[in-house]
């Protein structure tokens, strides 16, 4: 399917998710802008919202109200329905995490599954869900969650070397500055508070030594940071306790052996307190206030209403299950009403301050706006250790729909597609990435960079407009010397009798039962028959990719420098009298340096060490006699560390077909030869290969007419490889070229 997506659309997109990583690498919590999900608007503004069937109130704000649930997978599921007919918004609570509502109409999803232990907070504004989530580091102040009372702040219990303090703690762009309460005791702790209401918030705390605690209530303005009024309490209610209050009186919830649960009410003009006994501890009881009344009630009993003044009790008409308090003064029950059924109640003052309730929402199924909810995409991956694939996915608001997916390689223009047409899970839409990039003959490695990650979502039954996100992510695998076109897997090079040169893709980091898989050969370029040796050298020029050696026929040796794209840059001439040298390997670090090395056989048996300089302009220093008698030897490998030693390793293999190891000793040197096997002479071509099998070990290629094999490496000296692998590489056309590098 040819994307909606444009040029311009994924240019727009990844500049906008570079504005939205606040919220976690690879995750998140709404769609930046330029890929928002696109919906009708509501087809009946002046309906009820909708609370969710099976779905627990959250929290309420003054244009919305949050509720949860669970879906198949066990995650809890949060939506933010506004009051209006604006569509919901459904995100993901963090994993083992909780969230409040308050401030307005700010959700704050924390680290922690008790809001009061919660450190690590985001705080998105629903009255504006589009703007920049806020990140607070309470941990960094040695800090706790307390209450929420802005879309930038939230009030805190910090640890002092004296104690604990109450502060205000702001977020202002990359500024986070906090701010103490005063007034409140010196050994105050255990904080809790109310909604806050008219710029003030009532906090309570416990006082006192361990064995005697006693609570305590303070009405606190916030933008003073001073405490207004106090009030004593039984107990700090730290683990159960809910507060509030109005105009005209504080409440909270109190707890003694004899009177069960009941809830504390004070008079702010006269001081007048009274007991409202709700019931046992364990009784799920609810309250709230309203002006000057008092709403409780419990799943069992209709809810009521007591003027805390006159004495007063209505019945609500509402059986209710759960009860959150309003920045407005207001409080939101869910339950059922018998004239017009389950669903949420609002509870406010009418203008004789009595109470009256409306209906705010109903309960019923939830039909949501298709759109990505969530990335599930890394800002980096290394498939070297990811065991060659990475999983994306994208968490939709309704699962009735299919994932278009192209991933595009910023430098190259490269991409790869894919059509998820069914989530894994609930509405989650996910694939294993195996790093591989489509072309016309075949798919090869992705290469290194960054990649656009564009998703769009659409709705099986092709109503609705599209949902769009896009992401970056960086894709990177370790050094390979074999690599020359910058995706981290092994390429081989080979010249035909012609004198083309040609470069073979091995497919190593996305094995299939182990196997090792090839790509079309690649057509480098002809007039390469005038070299008497051509060797893959690794980096001898300070770029990322490898390169290559070549000595003609008078003996000069040329550099080829990779351009990291599979071609090769012009050649360079750096050296003369290479004549003299029948063989030559390169390729491996032989001195642990962290540069590639190279070393050469003249005919007289004498091995030579050219030390790598990291300079293209000349890129090996004066060399080195290391010993004599190598002249028994017709095949010459730099393989790498495979024996586990100090620096790489050389392989050689003698003129009656046995193959032995010398490990590099780390100064250029090397350590009595260990032999490998015989059986060897059975092939025309021994190539070091890099690590083909994800197993942090290079390993060995071995040629003959017909087939390539692998040998894996073990990093055991005295048994260096295991059995031979069969790959597709040459096969059935060995006799076709002649140098193999």
């Amino acid at each position: 399917m040819q994307l909606r997506s444009t040029g311009t659309r994924l240019a727009l997109a990844v500049t906008a998710v570079l504005a939205v990583t606040a919220v976690g690498a690879g995750t998140l919590a709404t769609a930046p802008t330029a890929f928002a999900a696109t919906t009708a608007p509501a087809e009946q503004a002046d309906a009820l919202p909708v609370l969710p069937e099976g779905s627990e109130l959250g929290g309420v704000g003054s244009t919305g109200f949050l509720s949860w649930s669970f879906d198949r997978s066990g995650t809890r599921i949060l939506v933010w329905t506004p009051y209006d007919g604006g569509d919901p918004i459904r995100f993901q609570a963090p994993d083992g995490g909780g969230f409040a509502v308050g401030g307005g109409d700010v959700v704050v999803l924390g680290d922690a599954s008790w809001t009061l232990q919660m450190r690590k907070l985001t705080l998105r504004n629903m009255a504006a869900p589009a703007a920049p989530t806020v990140a607070i580091d309470l941990a960094a102040l040695k800090g706790t969650f307390v209450a929420v009372l802005s879309p930038t702040s939230v009030l805190a219990q910090i640890e002092t070397e004296d104690g604990w303090e109450l502060h205000v703690v702001t977020r202002n762009g990359a500024t986070t500055t906090s701010r103490k309460i005063d007034g409140l005791p010196e050994d105050a702790n255990e904080f809790t508070a109310s909604t806050v209401q008219d710029g003030h918030v009532l906090v309570g705390y416990a006082t006192g030594p361990y064995e005697a605690r006693t609570g305590g209530r303070a009405l606190v303005d916030v933008a003073a940071g001073t405490v207004t009024a106090p009030y004593a309490s039984v107990e700090s209610g730290y683990d159960f306790t809910s507060l509030m209050f109005s105009g005209s009186q504080v409440a909270w919830l109190d707890y003694t052996y004899e009177d069960g649960l009941y809830v504390t009410s004070v008079d702010r003009k006269t001081g007048e307190r009274k007991k409202t006994v709700l019931g046992p501890r364990d009784s799920q009881a609810y309250f709230g206030l309203v002006g000057g009344w008092l709403v409780y009630g419990s799943p069992s009993e209709p809810a009521r209403a007591v003027s805390l003044t006159g004495g007063e009790t209505r019945d609500l008409g509402v059986t209710a299950s759960a009860a959150a308090s309003s920045t407005d003064g207001s409080i939101v029950l869910q339950g059922s009403r018998a004239t017009d059924g389950d669903g949420l109640f609002r509870v406010a003052a009418a203008e004789d301050g009595a109470p009256t309730v409306t209906k705010a929402a109903a309960t019923g199924t939830l039909v949501m706006p298709l759109a990505i909810e969530q990335v599930h995409v890394p800002e980096v991956v290394n498939l070297d250790k990811t065991g060659g694939r990475v999983t994306l996915g994208w968490t939709l608001s309704r699962a009735d729909a299919y994932l278009d997916v192209t991933l595009t390689h910023i430098a190259t223009g490269k991409e790869i597609k894919k059509r998820l047409t069914a989530p894994e899970s609930g509405t989650e839409f996910s694939f294993d990435w195996h790093g591989e990039i489509e072309r016309m003959d075949g798919d090869v490695d992705a290469p290194n960079g960054k990649y656009a990650v564009e998703a769009e979502a659409t709705l099986l039954d092709g109503t609705g407009e599209p949902a769009y996100q896009g992401w970056f992510m960086n894709l990177t695998r370790s050094y390979n010397s074999h690599d020359f076109n910058d995706n981290g897997s092994t390429d081989v090079l080979f010249r035909d009798t012609d004198g083309v040169l040609w470069r073979e893709d091995l497919r190593d980091h996305t094995p299939l039962y182990g196997e090792v898989r090839t790509t079309k050969a690649t057509r480098i370029g002809a007039g390469w028959g005038i070299y008497k040796q051509i060797e893959a050298v690794g980096n001898v020029g300070g770029a990322a990719t490898g390169d290559v050696i070549a000595v003609d026929g008078s003996g000069v040796q040329w550099l080829y420098l990779g351009k990291g794209d599979g071609t090769f840059a012009p050649r360079v001439k750096v050296g003369t009298g290479w004549q003299i040298y029948n063989k030559i390997a390169g390729g491996s670090d032989l001195d642990g340096d962290g540069r590639s090395d190279l070393v050469a056989t003249d005919s007289a048996g004498a091995l030579w060490f050219y030390k790598g300089t990291g300079d293209y302009a000349k890129p090996y220093a004066a060399r080195v006699r290391v010993g004599g008698g190598w002249q028994v030897y017709n095949q010459l490998v730099a393989v790498g560390n495979i024996a586990g030693t100090a620096a790489g390793d050389l392989v050689a293999r003698d003129t009656t077909g046995v193959l032995w190891l010398y490990q590099g000793n780390g100064r250029g040197g090397f350590a009595t030869r260990v032999k490998v096997g015989g059986g060897w002479g059975a092939y025309s071509h021994l190539v070091g290969s890099d690590d083909l099998t994800n197993e942090g070990r290079p390993d060995l290629i071995a040629a003959d007419t017909r087939y390539a094999y692998v040998y894996r490496s073990t990093g055991d000296a005295t048994t260096p490889f295991r059995s031979r692998q069969t790959t597709d590489l040459f096969t059935h056309n060995g006799l076709w070229f002649n140098i193999v590098a």
